[in-house]
């Protein structure tokens, strides 16, 4: 479902103008995008900061209401103030929802806590954290996730294991990349080089005598 917000066009662009904008606790912000003409806008202060705790905004599609007319867009930059935290200005770009979007979304791994890895002594290696992805917004997930429960010592999960939505694929070379490794030697691969360990230190013994 996407996003709705209102906006206003904001006639006078420049520094000045957009502090004075942020003086009424509204937000300076641009749509473009789409071979149209950028439109500087303004967004209300407190309605746009209350959709920060949403998660994986950049995920999703947002309808703005400008001057009566409705501007399909994603959100691409959020620039905030140095010393106050407070959001400054606003960049989005306009989409057409029936053409495919690539989106860079987070990686998460789930049930570490039973993985046959991890409870052999394994070591998780969770290296890459994001995935660029390629679909309609629509069908755009916020997160992807691997699954650890039946991931073991010496398994490697690379972009073409990932479990995508349908319609949605990996961008580019994404399915080469190592996302997570479970690192370490197997229980019987440590007990074969304890023992070999040992009858290497016997033999140099027997040798000395």
């Amino acid at each position: 479902m996407a996003i709705k917000l209102n906006a206003e066009i904001r006639k006078v662009a420049g520094k000045g103008a957009a502090r004075a904008v942020r003086k009424n606790k509204n937000i300076p912000a641009v749509i473009y995008g789409e071979n149209k003409e950028p439109v500087s806008i303004e967004l209300n202060g407190h309605e746009f900061e209350m959709l920060l705790g949403q998660p994986s905004l950049r995920t999703k599609l947002f309808e703005i209401s400008v001057s009566g007319n409705k501007e399909d867009a994603m959100l691409m930059d959020i620039q905030y103030h140095p010393v106050s935290d407070r959001v400054v200005h606003v960049d989005f770009k306009r989409i057409d929802v029936n053409k495919p979007v690539h989106v860079v979304v987070p990686v998460e791994v789930i049930n570490t806590e039973i993985s046959k890895g991890i409870k052999l002594g394994g070591v998780l290696n969770f290296a890459v954290r994001k995935v660029a992805l390629v679909g309609l917004v629509s069908d755009m997930p916020e997160k992807i996730t691997i699954d650890l429960s039946d991931v073991t010592i010496g398994d490697t999960i690379h972009g073409s294991d990932l479990v995508l939505p349908k319609g949605i694929s990996l961008y580019l070379h994404q399915a080469e990349l190592a996302f997570a490794t479970i690192g370490g030697k197997m229980p019987e691969e440590a007990d074969a080089k304890y023992q070999a360990q040992a009858a290497a230190a016997a033999a140099a013994t027997a040798a000395k005598k």
